[in-house]
């Protein structure tokens, strides 16, 4: 259920959108959409995360993972569709995403879900991506976690659903993996109620 419905596209405030359009004309997207309920907070927010994904220094493969982990941990419908389709344009493979689906033990799945757990990464974990990634790089990556549990939260209150022609790939007819359920305390019972938005 839609509880803020998105500024309809020719209603569009451009100059809050310039953070992440540079002035370009963009296609509409119910994520920016719902942004724009609140324009200064649009131009503020959209300013922070165009930093995160096209300035930033994690490689483009793992973030997209990162976000992928989040969006499924959290039953966000729109955040998972929307980064399904980034993810593929990054070379993920449809084998790294059904890791995501369902849990897998890999270095980027531990680390989200231990950030959305307990808010810290523990010293072996850190020392973990420690290895695989620079300081600026670990900053990020924490970073990205957080700012897309954020949008989560976000579409998933507001009912943000996934853009025309855009489906949420398997999320709907998919159980959650063991741990994600135990972690975030969620069953399949409300998970097509949720949606999400912003997304970069």
């Amino acid at each position: 259920m839609t509880r803020l419905s998105p500024i309809p596209y020719e209603e569009w405030d451009a100059e809050a959108l310039r953070p992440l359009t540079g002035g370009r004309t963009v296609p509409p997207s119910n994520a920016l959409g719902l942004l724009l309920n609140h324009p200064r907070l649009a131009r503020a927010f959209l300013t922070f995360s165009t930093q995160l994904v096209y300035r930033g220094t994690l490689p483009d493969r793992m973030r997209e993972l990162t976000v992928l982990r989040v969006a499924w941990r959290n039953r966000c419908r729109y955040e998972w569709a929307h980064h399904v389709l980034l993810a593929r344009e990054t070379g993920v493979t449809d084998e790294e995403v059904e890791e995501v689906r369902r849990g897998a033990d890999t270095l980027v799945n531990r680390a989200v879900d231990e950030l959305d757990t307990t808010s810290s990464l523990s010293d072996g974990l850190y020392a973990e991506l420690a290895k695989e990634l620079d300081e600026r790089q670990l900053m990020e990556f924490v970073f990205v976690v957080g700012a897309y549990r954020l949008q989560a939260m976000a579409y998933n209150t507001f009912g943000v659903e996934p853009d025309a022609g855009m489906d949420d790939a398997g999320m709907d007819d998919a159980g959650m993996d063991d741990a994600g359920m135990d972690d975030a305390g969620m069953d399949d019972a409300g998970m097509g109620d949720a949606g999400m938005a912003g997304e970069g």
